[in-house]
């Protein structure tokens, strides 16, 4: 009963993180509440293995944006075979993330898109920075990379973004 508690407490305590980190990613809500159970169904069957070597919020951080990750996979590879197709890209009226105002939502959507369209680690860079506000330490934990590996993933990201935008 005692590890029944200390799960639930922690899905209380991290619920919200791994849903707007999910959002981030995905932008869409639905999705992002999909993933956000899978991550928690995952972070209980692997609750028992975890073997301290990282903080528990790193360790959810990771599966988080596997997860996220792996679905963005699979969206790409239903979208090529055609089956995907509502989900194409992303509507501004229908985006909703918290803090959003209204008229920034298109500005928003432009900008997500070129997020979307970097290679993953730089995407996870990008979004564990700038929206997540980690260090690059933090960051490094997350992503199992040196700070100064980090800190050249986040610089070919920026020029990658710069690049977009010219």
């Amino acid at each position: 009963m005692q590890e029944v508690d200390a799960f639930k407490d922690f899905y209380q305590l991290y619920a919200e993180m791994v849903y707007n980190l999910c959002l981030n990613y995905l932008q869409h809500p639905e999705e992002a509440e999909e993933a956000t159970q899978d991550v928690f169904v995952k972070a209980h069957q692997k609750w028992d293995g975890f073997r301290e070597e990282a903080k528990r919020k790193t360790w959810l951080y990771r599966i988080t944006i596997n997860q996220c990750l792996d679905m963005l996979k699979a969206r790409r590879r239903q979208k090529r075979f055609g089956i995907h197709t509502e989900i194409v890209g992303i509507n501004a009226s229908e985006f909703r993330h918290p803090g959003i105002l209204l008229e920034d939502k298109e500005a928003l959507e432009t900008l997500f898109q070129q997020i979307n369209a970097l290679p993953p680690k730089q995407k996870t860079a990008i979004i564990l920075k700038y929206v997540e506000g980690m260090t690059l330490k933090e960051m490094g934990e997350i992503m199992k990379l040196s700070p100064k590996a980090v800190e050249s993933l986040l610089s070919r990201a920026k020029a990658g973004l710069k690049k977009k935008r010219s």
